[in-house]
């Protein structure tokens, strides 16, 4: 556990590292950062505001001193203003980060509900039209799974905004946020289940849920006690990986349904070349992936007791004991 635990802060720590410097080198790449520091390229700055601005944020010392200066602001969470707006990092990422969480954590919930209930009724589906229905879902699955986010959002707001008039486009309120995490979390879904559906049929198969049937179990009780559990493990071990991607994916559907959050401040932090708005923004998202990746694998260990035993002859005794029983 402890080689686990400081394995993970390692990797969160090269992880914040990378992130900081590819944001570093690319926003200096496109441009000076005096410009967002003094309003934006059609700034009227004169020579002595421009040369009082290098000197108070440092424009006028080597460009590594610079990026030393920006690590150590991120190693000791001393973030410093934004160039544009002029506020502190830390109070704009408080203020923006929560919403973006909150639509990121609905949007994989609401992934994992539409995956495990494809998967039940295609485990539940039997004879010739289960096997259509199951075509029908490995379509959908695939077709989910491939659909651009902007895209898809871009059909709901015609559907269910403009058209039915079911939901709002914009808002803070809950329904305001249906439209967003759908946005987000179809894809995901469509993902999830793709993978689940992959080891579903080697599940299918096993001794112990040959034996439930023989002992008189029926499909459902099949699926929800045995094989639904065994086929979630892979989709398990991707829940960080997708809470991941739902936080960037929120840059283009905050923008796209005009809500305010991490996503919608870094693109604006981007365009304006804001710096330490940007690796402050990146570093807290390479943060909540690692931090997710450890629910997930605590997740995957009560899920699979194999992953709690302490050998693998043990794992494997636990785990054909576990499934056997009705």
């Amino acid at each position: 556990m402890t080689r686990a635990v400081l394995g993970r802060i390692g990797s969160a720590a090269l992880v914040v590292w990378a992130t900081a410097t590819i944001v570093f080198v690319a926003l200096r790449a496109t441009g000076d950062p005096l410009e967002a520091v003094m309003g934006g390229p059609g700034s009227q700055a004169g020579p002595e505001a421009q040369a009082a601005a290098q000197a108070a944020y440092g424009f006028d010392q080597p460009v590594i001193v610079q990026y030393l200066r920006q690590l150590w602001q991120v190693v000791t969470l001393q973030l410093g203003d934004s160039y544009s707006r002029k506020l502190p990092v830390a109070d704009l990422l408080a203020a923006n980060f929560p919403p973006t969480a909150l639509l990121a954590t609905l949007a994989l919930l609401l992934a994992w509900v539409l995956a495990l209930w494809g998967v039940l009724i295609a485990q539940t589906s039997r004879g010739r039209a289960g096997r259509l229905v199951r075509g029908a879902l490995h379509g959908l699955e695939t077709i989910a799974s491939v659909t651009p986010q902007f895209f898809l959002g871009a059909i709901l707001i015609l559907v269910f905004a403009t058209g039915l008039g079911l939901f709002p486009v914009t808002g803070t309120g809950a329904a305001g946020l249906v439209l967003p995490v759908i946005t987000l979390a179809v894809p995901v879904a469509g993902y999830l289940a793709h993978v689940m559906h992959g080891s579903l049929a080697q599940a299918d198969a096993a001794p112990f849920a040959l034996t439930a049937r023989a002992r008189g179990a029926s499909e459902t009780r099949v699926a929800l006690r045995h094989t639904i559990r065994h086929a979630a493990l892979p989709a398990l071990a991707l829940s960080g990986w997708a809470y991941g991607s739902l936080l960037s994916g929120a840059v283009v559907v905050e923008a796209l349904f005009a809500r305010p959050g991490l996503g919608r401040l870094l693109l604006e932090a981007s365009i304006g070349r804001d710096v330490p708005v940007v690796i402050g923004g990146v570093s807290v998202i390479a943060l909540s992936y690692v931090v997710i990746m450890l629910v997930s694998d605590a997740i995957e260990i009560v899920v699979d007791p194999r992953l709690r035993s302490g050998s693998p002859s043990n794992a494997r005794t636990a785990s054909t004991a576990q499934e056997v029983t009705p």
